[in-house]
């Protein structure tokens, strides 16, 4: 497998990648927020929306939305070390500085890192099902996740789900069932596309229009930011590689209503 980042190259220092973390405090788990970390700080502009990616492969959710919005700060965490490479690289040829990533297990990082209330939205696409029965303690729609969600996501924002796996979407909707409805922090609702589908009249081309009306170029080989196919959800390379096999998919959207709503026992 050669991502351009396989063959002994470093990945190049620069601004997508965060500053190190240090360790986690002694008194953790009697002073949480000690551990917190504001991801905010890592922008440019922090007092701008943030969005957060788990799992973001290749990058290339983050390259289409981040071009798209460029009024948006991003934060992809992959803990794939060869993917994680390979975004942090792409994103820095494409010269997107509203994006962060991390190499890293992202359920601990969101558990102990992740401050009170700074996520607008949470993207989830194509997590790893581990489908295994004694590997499902690993799937990251756990009560433990979705009560760290209830935490980091801000009143009114968005936890989004997309999977082509059915025994996982099984799996998934047993615990929504447990998180929404009356009295419940979240509420459901339809997955609506990040971005309308490019018309069929519209031409291809290389420029990435930007949240205030400047432009950017593509790195070589980028897709554009409108790049989102008709009929597509979110425009990953898993949804592309799935959907031409022919799958299915499930989608929803968790909006947090009452973050302050009991939680499931």
């Amino acid at each position: 497998m050669s991502f351009g980042l396989s063959r002994g190259r470093e990945l190049e220092p620069g601004f997508t990648l965060p500053p190190a973390l240090a360790p986690l405090p002694d008194d953790l788990l009697s002073n949480r927020k000690a551990a917190h970390v504001d991801v905010r700080a890592w922008y440019d502009d922090p007092t701008r929306p943030f969005e957060l990616e788990i799992g973001s492969g290749k990058g290339t959710f983050l390259v289409q939305e981040a071009a798209r919005r460029r009024e948006t700060n991003f934060l992809g965490i992959e803990y794939a070390m060869e993917f994680y490479r390979y975004a942090a690289d792409r994103i820095r040829r494409a010269e997107l500085r509203n994006v962060r990533m991390l190499g890293l297990d992202a359920a601990e990082f969101v558990h102990w890192r992740v401050p009170d209330g700074v996520c607008d939205v949470v993207h989830l696409y194509f997590a790893d099902p581990w489908p295994k029965t004694k590997h499902h303690r690993r799937r990251m729609i756990q009560d433990r996740f979705l009560a760290d969600c209830t935490r980091i996501i801000r009143p009114g924002g968005e936890l989004r789900v997309v999977t082509d796996h059915d025994d996982y979407w099984a799996w998934m909707e047993r615990h929504f069932d447990r998180w929404t409805g009356a009295g419940r922090p979240f509420a459901r609702e339809e997955f609506k596309p990040v971005m309308p589908p490019r018309g069929a009249d519209e031409a291809e081309g290389p420029t990435v229009p930007g949240g205030q009306g400047d432009g950017a170029e593509v790195a070589a080989g980028e897709p554009s930011a409108a790049a989102l196919k008709a009929g597509e959800l979110v425009g990953t390379n898993f949804e592309r590689k799935y959907r031409a096999e022919g799958r299915g998919f499930h989608a929803t959207t968790l909006r947090l209503v009452a973050p302050d709503a009991p939680k499931p026992a």
